[in-house]
């Protein structure tokens, strides 16, 4: 049976990982903790911007910098709460469907995001996915260091962890589907046989229109009952 591969931000919910890191900063044990954590990613904002368009891997690095210091213990304690009040509250439209239709036609549907893997975790199990590749902070006596544990998953290196999901999950990528918003993840959509752009931005559309991919804008036009027929 195929899998289907999906990216969350702006392709499941319309929030992005500045939106639960934001979250977490203004959520420390005290005010004083809260504030200098906020100061420190807000000197680190103009690199951040500058990544984000040139090199996502370094923009993930720049952003889960922020999380230095952090204890294991608070960020699990604060999890849940960071799902419902910022992921949960954010899903697109016709998205939670969109994933149980694949898991209703025997697809294993993977969750691959650069969001932090205990966050993706309680999305899976909203939704209903199999499995989920998502990065993961290193945390050294129980307090986050600021770095990812290799390897970073964003833009190129996720289709090479898709690539090594499916084989290793025995499935053929040229029957798998693939799910993204962003041109950032033509490498993955690529890999699989089956993409499809959801809420593309301008340079994905262009190239899903180039290669007759279907395009499905969750929460507008076209109904989410005409969707089912854009999706090979």
């Amino acid at each position: 049976m195929p899998a289907s591969f999906f990216d969350v931000d702006g392709t499941l919910v319309r929030t992005n990982l500045v939106h639960p890191t934001v979250f977490y900063l203004f959520n420390q044990p005290n005010p004083l903790r809260s504030l200098g954590a906020v100061a420190r990613a807000v000197v680190r904002g103009p690199r951040m911007a500058l990544a984000e368009a040139i090199d996502r891997r370094r923009f993930n690095e720049l952003l889960f910098a922020s999380y230095e210091g952090m204890s294991r213990d608070r960020l699990l304690l604060l999890a849940d709460e960071v799902f419902d009040r910022v992921i949960k509250r954010a899903l697109y439209p016709g998205a939670r469907d969109l994933v149980q239709r694949s898991s209703a036609e025997g697809h294993d549907v993977v969750i691959v995001s650069g969001a932090l893997d205990f966050l993706m975790d309680r999305l899976a199990a909203y939704l209903g996915a199999t499995a989920v590749i998502a990065n993961r902070l290193e945390f050294k006596n129980g307090y986050a260091t600021g770095r990812l544990v290799r390897p970073i998953v964003a833009g190129p290196e996720k289709a090479k962890l898709v690539r090594e999901w499916a084989k290793d999950h025995g499935h053929d990528l040229t029957d798998c589907f693939g799910y993204s918003d962003s041109y950032s993840d033509v490498p993955m959509l690529s890999v699989v046989g089956r993409p499809c752009a959801i809420n593309p931005d301008f340079r994905l559309a262009k190239l899903a229109r180039t290669y007759s991919w279907p395009v499905v804008h969750l929460g507008k036009r076209p109904a989410l009952a005409d969707l089912w027929e854009r999706i090979p």
